[in-house]
């Protein structure tokens, strides 16, 4: 059943039972800072807010959106629902996921249980595409940080998927994301939460984006600061050189100061990534 949240509709991810879903108590909390960030911490029971245009400004594109939070919370309101009521404002439909967080309290397979959400999120929007006014071929994923690594992850492994075509989505944006899983250059934190402190060499391959590009994986559109201290900006260089070398299309902008986790407003710039993101959207063939 729907209610409304924030002004938008917010259903649940599944009709039904949840995969991998164990027997659990309800643990989800919400916490606003004074600076107004959101965080949303125990998520077992993910949600997916709606965010549609008007009529008249309506492109036909969406955009899935899952905030970042290191796979320990998320910071849902400046990378989830302020960035979803800017696409509505530009025409673009967009779907606000609040992700399972790996916990093996809450399911059997933690390292699983974001990619199956992200996955679900775009079958369901891919299945009610008429009834929300949106072309079933422009769907595309956000994410930031840790979301942007689920963005990613989405984008790379879909082709494991029993419905690898209703899955894929058509273009990716990744803002200051988590890409890789390496000792090199990989988040730890993210790393950690999502496969554990000891993860096999298998698994850090596995859920390193950079080593899972094909020719299949979607466009994406990149954005980081250099001066990002938390997730190096080589997270981005290194997903772009992977997709131009699969002659997949992207576009980065790096700016030189921001640090992690600014949002749409990146205060310390002079270079704002959103209207070149928005100039990206219409120019790319999908």
């Amino acid at each position: 059943m729907a209610y409304m949240a924030n002004g938008q509709n917010t259903i649940p991810l599944y009709n039904g039972p949840i995969p991998g879903a164990l027997a659990s108590t309800n643990k989800e909390k919400s916490d606003t800072a004074a600076d107004g960030i959101v965080r949303i911490s125990g998520i077992s029971f993910p949600t997916m807010s709606i965010y549609l245009p008007e009529k008249s400004k309506a492109t036909g594109t969406a955009v899935i959106i899952f905030p970042g939070g290191g796979y320990r919370i998320n910071a849902i309101k400046h990378e989830g629902w302020d960035v979803a009521a800017f696409f509505a404002e530009n025409g673009i439909a967009a779907f606000v996921v609040k992700y399972r967080l790996p916990d093996s309290a809450t399911m059997t397979d933690p390292a699983a249980g974001p990619l199956q959400d992200a996955q679900q999120a775009i079958n369901l929007v891919r299945e009610n595409a008429k009834a929300y006014g949106i072309n079933p071929n422009r769907i595309g994923v956000m994410g930031f940080s840790a979301g942007g690594h689920l963005a990613a992850t989405v984008s790379t492994l879909f082709q494991y998927s029993k419905k690898p075509k209703v899955v894929r989505p058509d273009f990716s944006i990744l803002i200051y994301p988590v890409i890789s899983f390496t000792d090199s250059i990989g988040h730890t934190g993210s790393r950690e939460n999502l496969i554990g402190k000891k993860p096999t060499e298998e698994n850090k391959v596995r859920f390193s984006n950079e080593l899972q590009v094909t020719e299949k994986t979607p466009p994406a559109f990149l954005a980081h600061a250099k001066d990002d201290k938390v997730v190096p900006f080589s997270n981005s260089v290194v997903y772009a050189d992977a997709l131009q070398k699969n002659k997949v299309p992207v576009e980065v902008v790096l700016m030189e100061k921001g640090g992690h986790g600014f949002g749409m407003n990146n205060k310390q710039s002079d270079v704002q990534w959103p209207p070149k993101l928005l100039a990206w959207m219409k120019s790319i063939k999908m």
